[in-house]
């Protein structure tokens, strides 16, 4: 576990300000999954939103990368209690994968490579809240922090960005994930330590 003076600012706020409740700091970047990794070579790598309706829109790789393309910067939570400040990513936001969809559903299914399923509200991936990101820290994303791209919705915890993403499935019911299924927060805000069921 790493340490910081009181005095220590960063990113004009001081880091104990930064830090949710039940959380500590640490500079390494601990790898968790629930299973083995997956090995997605990008050539075959594709995202696809289905919606209620069962219509569906797909990117390719190439696709992906001709997307406005966003650098962004961001203090994550892991619900095992470690916090990473300023995470550098690149990506692409989701309201470009979004765009255009008619839909009526106020949820999401998000699937990855290798069956891994976490559910999200719709608007919580919206407005500049998330992105499919392929780059972390300058370098394409390793495969065991969920590369070739992986979710990234900062503002939860971290079980949220799915890793080896492959899509969203929208839904007019709420439907747990794998995590949310054995009692994990349906929601999982840092901020309020919603871990679990009863949180």
């Amino acid at each position: 576990m790493t340490s910081f003076s009181p005095g220590f600012h960063g990113r004009g706020r001081r880091l104990a300000e930064r830090l949710p409740p039940g959380q500590y700091p640490t500079e390494s970047f601990p790898v968790l999954s629930a299973g083995p990794t997956p090995k997605v070579p990008t050539e075959g790598w594709a995202f696809t939103v289905t919606t209620e309706h069962g219509e569906t829109r797909s990117w390719s790789w190439d696709d992906m990368m001709a997307l406005p393309q966003q650098e962004t910067v961001h203090d994550i939570h892991c619900v095992t209690r470690w916090s990473k400040f300023d995470t550098r990513w690149r990506g692409v936001a989701l309201d470009a994968f979004l765009d255009g969809v008619e839909t009526e559903a106020e949820h999401v299914v998000v699937t990855s490579y290798g069956g891994y399923t976490t559910n999200l509200p719709l608007a919580d991936l919206r407005g500049g809240r998330a992105w499919v990101a392929h780059t972390y820290d300058g370098f394409p994303l390793s495969p065991e922090h969920g590369g070739p791209a992986r979710l990234l919705v900062p503002h939860l915890y971290l079980w949220k960005s799915a890793k080896w993403v492959r899509g969203l499935r929208l839904t007019l019911q709420d439907e747990p994930g794998f995590w949310e299924s054995v009692g994990y927060h349906a929601y999982g805000d840092p901020w309020r330590e919603q871990r679990t069921w009863g949180d």
